[in-house]
């Protein structure tokens, strides 16, 4: 049993939306002192006999009905321990990344006065790539062995996964799971609604890491931008031709939203194109939408994506 996955649980099921905001100057930044608690250090650097110290001073990484014994076993195992050891050299000074989610954090306060100030605590778990790093009420949880650079031999996973694998994504992860804390979930399960949804995500990166590049923001190349960027005419004529807005069918979401090597247009430019064409594009109707419209930060991400869209007066740029 996965423990980061009984960690959520008990994390997310305390969470509670913030609404209040709003357009606070990102520019006065006050200062967060930011606690970090290796975890992984903690656990792989403690005698076996000592086990029930860090079970009673971590109970939330020890879920009930495991026995000892499963700790124990990863306590020692040579694999762990080499990958602990990846870990430690690559970051066995963490405080770059302190440093880093200190400014990340100053303007989350900005945007989002109430928000807790968190810990960070630092983990070693089981390569889940869809939980990386999490932001949970009052704390932030981070899988280090997920970033040590993408051609770390450990990694057997594809190249449009292992590409994310780097320490400059924990930042935008980090953000990605917030959002998920202050954006509605769609109720409309239509392609537009989920484009808006991660548009306005990363929309937040905008806001939350200024100085991050569009291709950090959304864990494209430089590259894979530039080919959205150049063919953002022509993917919007496709999904207006082929009447793809409104459409309800899920395998869009497989298609243009979700992680992929590249997007499904089943035509000879889907080899050349990155995945996550139809987050890309949301985006850049979220920004039109912004240029346009007089709306505070919670109105943004209140409004419902069919009247984000029809407001946003969009237009893709040829």
């Amino acid at each position: 049993m996965k423990t980061y996955l009984y960690l959520i649980f008990i994390y997310l099921f305390f969470i509670s939306c913030n609404k209040k905001d709003n357009r606070a100057d990102a520019s006065v930044l006050t200062t967060s002192k930011i606690e970090v608690i290796r975890f992984d250090k903690v656990f792989f650097e403690t005698s076996p006999k000592d086990l029930n110290k860090i079970k009673n001073e971590f109970p939330f990484f020890f879920p009930p009905g495991n026995d000892d014994s499963i700790w124990l076993n990863k306590m020692q195992d040579p694999l762990w321990r080499e990958l602990y050891s990846e870990v430690q050299k690559k970051y066995a000074n963490i405080e770059p990344v302190k440093t880093e989610f200190e400014v990340l954090f100053n303007h989350i306060k900005n945007y989002f006065p109430n928000t807790k100030t968190p810990k960070i605590i630092t983990v070693i778990s089981e390569m889940d790539y869809n939980n990386k790093a999490i932001y949970a009420d009052s704390l932030v949880i981070i899988s280090l062995e997920l970033y040590l650079g993408k051609s770390h031999k450990f990694y057997q996973f594809p190249d449009y996964l292992k590409q994310n694998f780097e320490q400059k994504q924990i930042m935008p992860d980090i953000v990605s799971s917030f959002s998920a804390r202050k954006i509605p979930p769609f109720l409309e399960k239509n392609l537009l609604s989920q484009m808006i949804y991660y548009g306005k995500q990363l929309y937040l990166k905008d806001l939350l890491l200024p100085d991050y590049s569009d291709s950090g923001k959304m864990g494209y190349s430089t590259a894979q931008i530039t080919w959205c960027e150049e063919n953002e005419s022509y993917m919007w004529r496709y999904f207006i031709e082929k009447e793809m807005l409104y459409s309800d069918d899920q395998k869009l979401m497989n298609r243009f939203i979700n992680p992929a090597p590249f997007s499904k247009f089943y035509l000879e430019i889907d080899t050349e194109s990155p995945g996550r064409v139809g987050a890309w594009i949301g985006w850049q109707i979220v920004r039109s939408y912004m240029n346009n419209n007089e709306v505070s930060l919670t109105q943004l991400l209140e409004t419902n994506a069919k009247e984000l869209f029809e407001k946003s007066k969009y237009k893709p740029k040829k």
